[in-house]
């Protein structure tokens, strides 16, 4: 039996890069677009846009090019809400705190501390000292 592989954890992203791909999906949510008027409104190159359509695409954002123009599919705030978040540079005291909640978003931050803290550390997490 073969094994399963484990899905790859999408890359994170600088900055300035978050606010490229919020930008280039804003273009996209006004309508179809070239690449060359992409390339111009975003100030990257050839390379640098190929290489957001593949993080798009990653975090399963699907832009499609039909007759030469530049499509998303779907609503633009659905996918601004898919865009990876820059590392905010939390300490693990901080990510302790905003993980206590019951969301997805609560669960995935506390199973990343579970998995970074020893033992001991989660236990004193969750006792509060």
């Amino acid at each position: 039996m073969a094994k399963r592989s484990r899905t790859p954890e999408p890359l994170a992203v600088t900055r300035d890069r978050a606010i490229r791909l919020c930008r280039l999906l804003h273009l996209l949510g006004t309508g179809k677009q070239t690449r060359a008027a992409l390339l111009r409104s975003l100030l990257v190159d050839v390379r640098g846009f190929y290489r957001d359509l593949a993080t798009l695409r990653t975090h399963g954002i699907i832009v499609e090019l039909k007759e030469g123009h530049y499509v998303l599919k779907g609503k633009v705030d659905a996918a601004i809400n898919r865009v990876p978040l820059p590392d905010p540079h939390l300490t693990l005291g901080e990510a302790a705190q905003i993980s206590k909640g019951r969301t997805a978003a609560h669960r995935k931050l506390r199973s990343l501390l579970d998995e970074v803290l020893p033992a001991e550390g989660r236990s004193a997490r969750r006792k509060g000292g």
